[in-house]
């Protein structure tokens, strides 16, 4: 199934993610529900570009930049000059298009 952004937006009144999103999704799910525990537990596990992107992500929300630092760098990143705002709809959309 595709899901759209709009999809993933209206999906923040539910009590949990579609089990139609991946891990990566999910976690940009959780931390737009304001649960970053949630968030990290979907991530922190995974190897893949997606999850290390998303994972970076929470660590400079979560004020932790040096350990942000490191997960941009795993994916050859700097940490990004745009509000979390932006960056999380970013990652929104480019991992919905994937």
């Amino acid at each position: 199934m595709t899901y759209t952004v709009q999809q993933f937006t209206e999906s923040l009144g539910a009590d949990r993610p579609s089990a139609h999103l991946d891990a990566p999704l999910a976690g940009l799910w959780w931390d737009a529900k304001g649960d970053w525990d949630r968030a990290h537990k979907c991530v922190d596990h995974l190897n893949d570009r997606a999850g290390k992107r998303v994972h970076a992500y929470l660590h400079r929300k979560e004020g932790d930049l040096a350990n942000a630092a490191y997960w941009y760098g795993q994916v050859g990143q700097i940490i990004p000059d745009v509000s979390l705002e932006a960056e999380h709809a970013l990652l929104v959309t480019e991992l919905l298009a994937d």
